[in-house]
């Protein structure tokens, strides 16, 4: 997670994505969806095993790296497969044991030390995860977290490397009310309402009802037959440039990068926001959208030939026929080659600190030598 201002992150989500402000009772929205980060009113959660029982997607989403976006210490795999990492810097001394079905963090100055259970794990590990603390009724965010390329714990990415003031400045970063509901919001389900955490209803990991809303009323619906009025929100039915701003809520849209002024190699993390700077991205067509590429609800594909078909959905080698009115714009074939697209057309880029290559997804014609755009 990120060392930025938050007041900052809240006026770029407020200006550009969902924030529903609460008039007279009525929520009126600042996009045409629900935000996927706050419940709304009234929500009647339903569980992603309800949802399971007709959808098939729903079989698979819980496993993906959005399923374990926050994870339970009891129920965290990299917990369990590594029962004691360490880490030093300077004087400090940082261990993470396993005990029983609970992880212990400890700092120690040589001289004193502090030990807290870890709440809870964010992120799946592909790149790094990092855990959630709670010292004397604040929540943390650790000093150190586990990256998967070196096995270990390491700086989190953003943490500061300036030597700490103390013991408790060593845990790691404070988080405000307004970070924690950023934190929880995007990394679990239900547990932010009105900018307050509801312990009682959150579900670690981003699963079905943070994209579609609270399910118990759709069940509902369907039960008695009320198909007209299935009350579900499908994201997958906005517009493309609507769709980068629903997955940018907790990804980064375009308007949160520029307000923050996140410049240089640190936003290639950001996909909405870079996808926008490409020069082919048209918020109104579906081929140049998030889900175009990418299915939530099942793992990231690596292997890059299988993104050829939605670049050749626009790049066309056969010749273009007459256009019309209602055609969609095609444009000339790669000249060097017409498959592993991805490779050359958005290369991957090292974020120090990180231990692990991001995508670009500012799609372009990349020359040899150029420096990193944007």
């Amino acid at each position: 997670m990120d060392q930025l201002s938050f007041s900052q992150v809240c006026l770029a989500i407020v200006l550009s994505l969902t924030s529903a402000l609460p008039t007279r009772g009525v929520q009126v929205s600042l996009e045409p969806f629900p935000p996927p980060n706050v419940a709304p009113p009234g929500a009647r959660y339903a569980g992603s095993a309800s949802c399971a029982k007709c959808h098939v997607e729903a079989q698979t989403q819980p496993a993906t790296p959005m399923g374990h976006a926050m994870e339970t210490a009891a129920g965290c795999a990299i917990l369990r497969q590594h029962p004691r990492l360490t880490f030093r810097t300077g004087a400090y001394r940082y261990e993470i044991v396993r005990t029983g079905e609970a992880s212990i963090y400890t700092v120690s100055d040589g001289q004193r030390s502090i030990s807290l259970p870890v709440l809870y794990a964010l992120g799946v590990g592909d790149a790094g995860q990092t855990y959630v603390l709670n010292y004397q009724h604040t929540y943390y965010e650790s000093r150190v977290s586990f990256f998967n390329d070196t096995q270990s714990l390491d700086f989190t990415l953003g943490a500061a490397r300036s030597i700490p003031t103390s013991l408790e400045d060593a845990i790691g970063r404070p988080m405000t009310k307004a970070d924690t509901a950023l934190c929880f919001g995007c990394h679990s389900t239900g547990a932010v309402a009105a900018g307050r955490l509801e312990f009682n209803r959150l579900v670690p990991g981003v699963s079905c009802e943070s994209c579609h809303g609270p399910g118990a009323e759709h069940i509902e619906a369907v039960a008695s037959g009320h198909l007209d009025k299935p009350r579900v929100f499908n994201p997958g039915r906005l517009e493309p440039g609507d769709l980068a701003d629903f997955c940018g809520t907790c990804h980064r849209t375009w308007m949160q990068v520029e307000m923050l002024h996140l410049r240089g190699v640190a936003n290639v993390r950001f996909q909405p926001y870079r996808l926008t700077l490409s020069k082919c991205y048209d918020r109104d067509d579906n081929r140049i959208s998030c889900l175009a590429c990418h299915d939530p609800h099942k793992n990231v594909v690596r292997e890059p030939a299988s993104y050829d078909a939605a670049c050749v959905a626009c790049h066309v080698s056969r010749p273009k026929p007459a256009a019309t009115k209602t055609s969609a714009p095609t444009a000339p074939p790669c000249p060097v080659k017409q498959r592993l697209c991805v490779t050359c057309h958005m290369p991957k880029y090292s974020l120090p600190g990180a231990h692990f290559r991001f995508t670009d997804h500012r799609i372009r014609v990349v020359h040899p030598g150029e420096p990193y755009p944007g």
